[in-house]
């Protein structure tokens, strides 16, 4: 059972992997050594009737043996363990990086609960791998060929039942892992349908209780966990049953060279002593095959996760490019110019585009509003901006370069988003301030968090700024949570500011507060506005009518409503008449 990833990834810790197959095989000779003084000892004490003095440099060696087998034992687990870690560690910082770069669009698309058991349970379902199975395919290869090496000068007979019977073991495993492969990953995919379903319910427990249908989804769990029980008992059904196979073949096997040995020993064409020792080494012989086949199961369950690691990183990261920006960020801020050409944008597995020829400029300074029917591609040209996609033709020029060739990383430092449903991480409130300037001192956060109208009810905790708050501001009324979105942005003090309708959640006392808070932000800057309340336009606004994907109408309000199109349409909807 081998996967080609999982072995190329092996390599950065192929030193550690190298050690513990090292001391394996030290382990397995220091084992001869004791069944050789073993042997001596014994063959001493009740042939030649030797005192326990005559025979206590063979008991000595023998303890010795023992020592060193435990310390060899210890430093190769200690060895794979390290392996294992070094390289489980790379991968999932790597898988992180990777989902991070796809961007909420790809994660979106995912169900969370499943991502994080890939990221945690599917890297975990390595260590066996990399621990137990990959060390152990060698050590069932080398120690072998040792233990013939020694076996057949003093007994040929022995050393062929052993090598005939040896083949047993690997086929049987091989019969057993078409077998159990496919009930692995059944396993593996129930357990994330499981933990995708589960977190889905967690997030969702407050529109359950209301809609009193929190009953129903006890039911939908217990279903889902019962088939995740019955794929887990599939699986430890044929690990016992292979265990119990492995361990009748081995035990066969070391009975045939016991019957061999003993019919030797009767008619005296074989020494006690050397009959001994070759007894002895025979379990030691297939116990490396038995472990193998005992490591096999733990091993499946690594390339069963495995494959949805792999299938998240081999996704295309739309994002990866060369960062060819040349000036500085700075520059932006003077003279921010955006062009689009001929843009148009289709979603994976969707077949209509969201946006066709869309053809814009945009000038520094200069405020934006996107208005139009839902679904209409608004948010598309916010999602094209903030290169959480990537146009399906034309291009976007920044300053007379292509955005494509800017990586998004550095793109991003010249942007503030604020979205209509914001996210506080759980942590301080200092801490989720800061997430818009890392290095920003506190004088600094306060000042954004005056300007954001949020400094004064942040007061009010008890612990000020260092307050703790819930996953997703939980603590927070939803007001609170948009000022302090909005003191991000005032730090951050972006020259491109992208609002999602922020105030559209928020009661006439909270509005009145964003909507103040936004004015001065939006101060020099070039601005683009989704709005889906349209008393937040003002008159001097270009007014951007999206409808279908294209720009069906622009102008200020004014031009618009004499215009009577689509836009005169949709503020007259606003007003409650009827047309």
């Amino acid at each position: 059972m081998f996967d080609k990833r999982l072995l190329k990834e092996g390599r950065q810790a192929w030193p550690y992997l190298a050690l513990t197959v090292g001391l394996g095989i030290g382990t397995a000779l220091a084992a001869v050594l004791q069944a050789w003084f073993f042997a001596s000892a014994v063959s001493g004490v009740f042939l030649k009737q030797a005192s326990f003095r005559a025979v206590e440099p063979a008991l000595a060696a023998i303890l010795g043996a023992i020592l060193l087998k435990a310390c060899l034992q210890w430093g190769s687990e200690t060895a794979a363990h390290e392996a294992a870690f070094q390289i489980k560690s790379n991968l999932r910082q790597r898988l992180l990086q990777h989902i991070f770069a796809l961007g909420p669009l790809s994660a979106n698309a995912e169900r969370s609960g499943e991502l994080i058991s890939t990221v945690i349970a599917g890297t975990d379902a390595l260590d066996d791998y990399y621990a137990k199975y990959i060390p152990q395919l060698f050590l069932a290869v080398g120690i072998p060929l040792i233990i013939l090496s020694i076996v057949f000068p003093r007994d040929w007979k022995s050393g062929c039942i052993l090598l005939l019977t040896a083949p047993l073991i690997p086929l049987f495993m091989i019969l057993i892992g078409k077998l159990a492969e496919k009930k692995s990953q059944r396993q593996w995919q129930s357990l994330s349908r499981l933990s995708g379903h589960f977190l889905d319910i967690l997030r969702g427990i407050t529109t359950l209780k209301v809609f009193g249908r929190s009953r129903d989804q006890i039911r939908v769990i217990a279903r889902v966990s019962e088939s995740f029980r019955e794929t887990t008992l599939d699986v430890l059904k044929i690990a016992f049953l292979s265990a119990l196979f492995l361990e009748f073949l081995a035990t066969m096997s070391t009975a045939l060279v016991a019957v061999s040995i003993g019919l030797r020993l009767v008619y005296g064409t074989l020494s006690y002593s050397g009959g001994l020792f070759l007894l002895l080494l025979a379990p030691e012989y297939y116990t490396a095959q038995r472990t193998l086949g005992l490591n096999f199961h733990a091993g499946l369950s690594g390339v069963s996760a495995a494959g949805r690691i792999f299938g998240i990183l081999d996704s295309p990261n739309l994002n990866e490019c060369l960062d060819s920006l040349t000036e500085p960020l700075g520059s932006f801020a003077d003279n921010l110019q955006i062009k689009f050409e001929h843009v148009s944008l289709t979603y994976e597995q969707r077949e209509s585009p969201a946006l066709r020829d869309i053809n814009l400029t945009i000038k520094n300074g200069e405020r934006i509003v996107l208005v139009g029917p839902s679904g209409a591609g608004k948010t598309s040209i916010a999602q094209l901006l903030l290169r959480f996609v990537e146009p399906t033709t034309g291009q976007i020029f920044v300053n007379g370069k292509s955005l494509a060739g800017i990586s998004p990383e550095t793109w991003r430092q010249v942007i503030a988003y604020l979205p209509q449903s914001p996210y506080l991480f759980a942590g301080s409130i200092l801490e989720n301030i800061r997430l818009g300037k890392p290095q920003a001192e506190l004088d600094e956060v306060i000042q954004a968090a005056r300007l954001a109208h949020a400094h004064d009810f942040i007061q009010d905790f008890p612990l000020g700024y260092e307050t703790n708050l819930g996953e997703g501001g939980e603590s927070l009324s939803g007001g609170q949570v948009q000022r302090i979105a909005l003191a991000r942005a005032f730090l951050k003090n972006s020259p491109l500011l992208i609002l999602d309708e922020p105030t559209s959640a928020l009661d006439a006392e909270n509005e009145e507060a964003v909507q103040a808070a936004l004015e001065q932000l939006a101060q020099g800057k070039t601005t683009i506005m989704i709005a889906h309340h349209l008393n937040t336009i003002r008159p001097n606004d270009r007014i951007l009518v999206i409808d279908q994907g294209r720009i069906a109408e622009a102008g200020n309000q004014e031009e618009l409503i004499k215009k009577q199109g689509l836009y005169y349409t949709l503020v007259q909807k606003a007003r409650g008449k009827s047309l």
